[in-house]
């Protein structure tokens, strides 16, 4: 059944990882700073609005240990920072922070970054792992999500199907509106009793933290998880007398109620709660989902309705849904442009970022899915053509003198011509039409993957946004610099950024400072790290800064930069025994 392979896509697909949507935009102090004085407060600044867990923050010193830290908040009652206060009187060396906060789209977002009190520590303490995200609860987690969209879309689409097309013989229905029911109260149920953990990064056991548990139902996502367990309480009401072919006005209007209330729950807690024009951009994402439900929950119901009714559906049914699902397709081209243009930004973003890569693909299922819908209209006008019948009378035979040999009349016989010629025309273009509507469905469950995973994957917008950031400065040294470069070797793990202090980023000698982090944020191991300094102007170099493992950074205070001007730093990273990687900066050295 259709609903069966949904599943199994989903379970195949569900490996693959989903990115946060809130991006770290800055931080105070810088990542990689280095302050003359202990700051006294860790501020971070983020691209959209974050919600605070009890431990957003977690800050290592120089020993390793443990920093205590006041409770965090929102700084100045910007719902888009997070802060905490420091103790005073911290010792000189390198402080690991690592953070975890929710976006206001309900993903959690978490990673690491490392300043300096006075001058770097020999030694930088590690970034503790049990801050990512735990793969068990977030497969957990992502199952749930995939499997509440499925359910919405199957529920509403069959509801709307039985209420608007009116098929004579509902029984083949029951099923899907009973499947998409229980399918979205268990998995609203699980994404509900995963929250805390999900949110917390800790493994599924920690579900029976109640007071974790209480404090995810004050948060955004937890308030639209027990708001849609209502809803669903109330939409059991409106299923009964859809189930019995008893739809009078009232509960439609019921049902329409109820649907457009659950698409509000989704908007209410992703993409469009965030970002630019968040009222118009929910309303978008309110009719955007309803479309979808309405033609690809609609055409399952469609489906089994042409397979398994006992009184075959009328041209009439399939003409209304027809209808419906041109008017659907009509808002999901109007809501998914504007929404595509919300989450890239640009058109370059395309095709040089995640986000617009993924949507490239979906733009293209989505073309296939409407070139199979019209060949499924083009055999639904062909169904509701009257055939044409045609009343053929066979000649007397005469004899030689012209009179009929066989008084007896014989009788009419009758052909019923399509447009396609003499046939039984009805069930030739009933047995088109399932073949047109099964291909339509296949592909509709292609579209509904690649939507699954594009709403868990980071908007370009706001990674360009991030990207803008300016880049950390090192506070008290006013004549040093400090800059971020990211690398990608190609291979499981190997993606990550190096952060390089230059000290005093002068002519002469200088000191150079550099900290590796991998995929998420975390202080990483590489087994080499090599940087050469080339000064193409006045054909100087490559000079070698001899980079030595210092048990956590890598470092050198013989750096000799004999003129000013722009120079070429190639960074080669190797993260494992034969894969490494190059990367090229310009620096500024002045004197």
């Amino acid at each position: 059944m259709l609903l069966g392979t949904l599943l199994v896509l989903l379970v195949l697909g569900g490996a693959a990882p989903a990115s946060a949507h809130a991006a770290l935009r800055g931080s105070d102090p810088g990542d990689g700073s280095v302050v003359e004085s202990a700051p006294r407060h860790l501020t971070l600044t983020f691209t959209e609005s974050v919600g605070l867990l009890d431990d957003s923050f977690r800050v290592y010193g120089p020993d390793n240990r443990r920093v205590h830290l006041g409770e965090p908040q929102h700084a100045d009652g910007a719902s888009d920072t997070a802060r905490a206060d420091l103790p005073g009187g911290l010792a000189d060396g390198t402080y690991t922070v690592a953070w975890r906060v929710v976006s206001a789209d309900s993903h959690p977002v978490s990673g690491a970054f490392t300043f300096s009190v006075g001058a770097p520590s020999p030694t930088a303490p590690a970034a503790p792992a049990d801050h990512a995200e735990h793969p068990v609860t977030k497969s957990l987690y992502d199952t749930g999500r995939y499997l509440a969209y499925i359910a919405a879309a199957l529920l509403i689409g069959t509801a709307a199907f039985a209420a608007l097309c009116r098929p004579p013989d509902p029984a083949p229905l029951r099923l899907p509106l009973l499947t998409g029911w229980w399918t979205l109260l268990t998995a609203t149920t699980a994404l509900l009793v995963l929250r805390a953990p999900y949110e917390n990064g800790t493994s599924p056991a920690t579900v029976l933290d109640l007071p974790a548990f209480t404090g995810t139902l004050t948060g955004r996502p937890g308030i639209a998880l027990l708001t849609r367990l209502a809803l669903l309480l109330a939409a059991a009401v409106v299923l009964v007398p859809l189930l019995r072919h008893r739809t009078p006005r009232a509960r439609l209007a019921a049902g329409a109620a109820v649907s457009l209330a659950l698409a509000l729950t989704w908007a209410a807690a992703e993409h469009a709660s965030a970002g630019i024009q968040v009222p118009l951009a929910m309303a978008s994402s309110v009719l955007h989902l309803l479309a979808t439900a309405c033609w690809l929950g609609g055409l399952t119901a469609l489906l089994l309705t042409l397979h398994r009714a006992k009184t075959p559906p009328p041209a009439a049914t399939v003409t209304r849904f027809s209808r419906l699902a041109l008017a659907s397709v009509t808002v999901l081209v109007v809501t998914g442009v504007y929404q595509s243009w919300r989450g890239l930004g640009s058109w370059s973003a395309l095709t040089e970022t995640a986000y617009g890569r993924t949507l490239t693909v979906k733009l293209a299922a989505t073309l296939f899915l409407l070139l199979a819908a019209a060949l499924s209209r083009r055999w639904t006008a062909l169904l509701a053509t009257p055939a044409v019948v045609v009343e053929e009378r066979v000649p007397e035979p005469v004899g030689a003198s012209g009179a009929p040999r066989d008084p007896e009349p014989r009788p009419a016989t009758s052909a019923v011509y399509g447009p396609d010629g003499p046939d039984d025309p009805e069930e030739r273009r009933r047995r088109a039409l399932r073949r047109s509507v099964l291909a339509e469905a296949v592909v509709a469950v292609v579209v509904l993957l690649v939507t699954t995973v594009l709403t868990g994957t980071l908007p370009a917008r706001a990674e360009a946004e991030a990207a803008r950031a300016p880049e950390p400065q090192v506070a008290g040294l006013p004549g040093a610099e400090a800059f971020t470069v990211p690398y990608d070797a190609g291979t499981p793990g190997g993606r990550g950024t190096v952060q390089l202090t230059m000290d005093p980023g002068r002519v002469g000698e200088n000191g150079l400072q550099a900290v590796v982090f991998g995929p998420r944020g975390a202080l990483t191991f590489v087994p080499e790290l090599r940087a050469s300094f080339t000064l193409a102007a006045k054909d100087i170099g490559p000079i070698d800064a001899e980079l030595t493992d210092r048990g956590g950074y890598w470092a050198t205070n013989d750096l000799s930069l004999p003129l000013e001007g722009t120079w070429t730093m190639r960074l080669t990273i190797r993260v494992s025994e034969v894969d490494q990687v190059s990367e090229v900066r310009q620096v500024e050295i002045s004197r």
